[in-house]
């Protein structure tokens, strides 16, 4: 069995939560053979939508919001030839803290010709919230891993712009113990990064798609993709040391969704040769 060590992080008083889940491929289908919790994390059962046996899993955290104190732990391990996909069925919300900072930790580990699509809903970043989040997958050569974040800084459409509070988020991807990718966005409350062109231009809504593929003469096909799209949003497509990494601003969490859904459907074809289904959970 598969041993993961925890971030080691000193928090105050607040929900401590870890989810543990292990998937093996069966006769052409992924199956969840592995699953420990302890606090509110849970998954409901897994659907199959796909025909080749893809394992969608929806993460659950009841509470429905983090504050301050809060610890949340993902644990994810995906054998030879697992494939899964992940989601949650509503956007994270993170309020505003009157000291201590919330955790979220992800740790995900990807084997030999296994793939995970890791496409959480939106985190909602109140104003005076104090957020930490970490998200690190272990990969192998020979893996899969396609995934985003979206965060959402504040609450606009109630005249509630982020003006207090921080966040520190870090988007890692290891090969071998090596670095492949590391990603860090640290914001504080009416930072000059929000309103200033060099920054995110008071758009509220930061979009990141990163996919791991050798296949580099995909970021040529992803850029006339997107061309198509005629939007007004900001994005880039890059390639560095193996990763596809695709950025957008918006002001709309549910366009720059659409917007990211639309890259993965290409991207997923391209590589996979198959179709992407969309959660079910989305149309709801």
């Amino acid at each position: 069995m598969t041993r993961f060590r925890s971030e080691k992080i000193h928090l105050n008083k607040g929900w401590k939560a870890k989810l543990q889940l292990g998937f093996t491929e069966l006769n052409g289908k992924t199956i969840l053979n592995r699953k420990k919790h302890e606090g509110p994390l849970r998954v409901q059962k897994p659907f199959y939508p796909e025909r080749n046996g893809t394992c969608h899993v929806y993460l659950l955290h009841p509470p429905g919001g983090v504050v301050g104190g809060d610890r949340l732990e993902v644990q994810v391990e995906l054998k030879t030839g697992a494939n899964a996909l992940f989601t949650t069925p509503a956007a994270g919300k993170f309020y505003r803290s009157s000291g201590s900072s919330a955790f979220q930790v992800q740790i995900i580990k990807v084997e030999d010709n296994a793939c995970l699509e890791w496409f959480p809903l939106e985190n909602i970043f109140f104003s005076g919230a104090k957020a930490n989040i970490k998200t690190k997958i272990e990969i192998n050569p020979s893996s899969h891993f396609i995934g985003w974040d979206i965060c959402c800084l504040g609450r606009p459409a109630s005249n509630e712009p982020f003006i207090h509070g921080s966040l520190d988020q870090r988007f890692e991807i290891w090969m071998k113990e090596k670095p492949v990718r590391l990603e860090r966005l640290l914001i504080q409350g009416n930072d000059p990064i929000l309103s200033n062109k060099w920054g995110v231009d008071r758009k509220t809504v930061l979009g990141n798609l990163v996919c791991f593929t050798p296949e580099k003469e995909l970021v040529d096909t992803l850029r006339e993709y997107v061309k198509s799209f005629k939007t007004k949003d900001a994005y880039s497509v890059t390639f560095v040391n193996g990763v596809i990494q695709f950025r957008c601003l918006g002001n709309s969490a549910d366009q720059v969704r659409k917007f990211l859904t639309r890259v993965w459907q290409k991207l997923r074809f391209e590589i996979r040769g198959h179709h992407a289904v969309i959660p079910r959970i989305w149309n709801t």
